[in-house]
């Protein structure tokens, strides 16, 4: 009998659904929500209350598009946190009602771990154990992968991600949120011609916020001397920043790498779809002889595939969840 998992996502302002069976992803639908951009960043009640308005059209299309019916599902899983609390709980409310009512196992899952697992959505897939650099708005974490379902954290950061890093860049220079991608191809224009320093951190731990404040600064301080300075010169800057950021990542992965003897290496996540990273972990592979794994970028940003992936794998090993499951927005990896 084939195992088929519907799967949810909603930790933050994307509602996504999946279908997968056997292993393989049949389906992937994500519904983002634009309204946020005229905040600059994202509004939790708001962001909740689109989840309650897209859940149902989006899980209908990924069964559709599947060419599954409800009764042939074996499973349904959902992402439990960490993530937008009100998000979450619609989320995790519809997945527990649509079990309950099919009479099928519930599989609860940590957001981050997923988007590590999202390397087996599609070939080629990194071979056991691997190292995982995980990149997103809210966190920066070096994974040991040494199974499936068992993962340590080598490093994370002490403070700001690299995401948070790039968007707060993006506020300061007056860029569209999320202003990862819009810095991303302005840097592809420019040179990294300013110089920021590089934090201080030993071992295998990230710091951004020093970073940051650095840029902010530079900003003021230039844009004092010429009030034109940001227009004049915002592929630059932009390239400077990104050089910096990708850097750090970088540097920090190799020395994983070096301390492990690990030649499998693979980057997940949001961040992970900037291409000065992507470009950066295939050169550095090379020169290292690192066999180096960089997901589609359908599965870089939230989706519902990777928590379909890692569903599949809970429900080889029968780890289930009941009906008592309760998401939360902080939750240890």
């Amino acid at each position: 009998m084939s195992i088929i998992i519907l799967a949810i996502e909603s930790s933050c302002d994307d509602t996504a659904a999946a279908v997968l069976c056997d292993g393989n992803i049949l389906s992937n639908v994500v519904a983002s929500q634009e309204v946020h951009r005229k905040y600059g960043g994202v509004v939790p009640e708001v962001a909740s209350r689109a989840h309650q308005e897209n859940i149902v059209p989006v899980v209908d299309l990924a069964l559709r598009n599947a060419g599954v019916n409800r009764g042939e599902l074996t499973a349904v899983a959902f992402t439990k946190g960490p993530g937008l609390i009100g998000s979450l709980l619609v989320g995790a409310s519809f997945a527990k009602a649509m079990a309950l009512s099919l009479g099928i196992p519930l599989l609860e899952v940590h957001h981050m771990q997923a988007h590590v697992l999202a390397h087996f959505a599609e070939d080629p897939k990194p071979a056991l154990p691997f190292i995982c650099l995980t990149v997103s708005g809210g966190h920066t974490q070096l994974i040991l992968v040494k199974n499936h379902l068992d993962m340590q954290v080598l490093g994370q950061t002490l403070d700001d991600a690299a995401g948070e890093a790039f968007d707060k860049t993006g506020k300061m220079l007056g860029l569209d949120y999320p202003a990862g991608p819009v810095i991303d191809k302005l840097a592809q224009t420019g040179k990294p011609v300013f110089q920021f320093p590089e934090p201080q951190v030993p071992g295998l731990n990230f710091s951004f916020s020093g970073l940051k404040t650095s840029i902010l600064y530079f900003i003021r301080e230039k844009t004092k001397e010429n009030p034109a300075f940001v227009s004049e010169n915002l592929p630059d800057i932009c390239a400077s920043v990104q050089d910096r950021i990708v850097r750090i990542l970088l540097k920090k992965l190799r020395l994983a790498a070096e301390q492990t003897g690990i030649r499998e290496i693979a980057i997940a996540g949001g961040v992970s779809a900037n291409s000065s990273l992507r470009d950066g972990l295939e050169s550095l592979g090379k020169t290292a002889g690192w066999n180096t794994y960089i997901p589609s970028f359908e599965f870089c940003t939230d989706n519902a595939a990777m928590i379909a992936v890692t569903g599949y794998y809970k429900y080889l090993q029968g780890d289930f969840a009941g009906q008592d499951a309760a998401p939360v927005a902080r939750m240890a990896f």
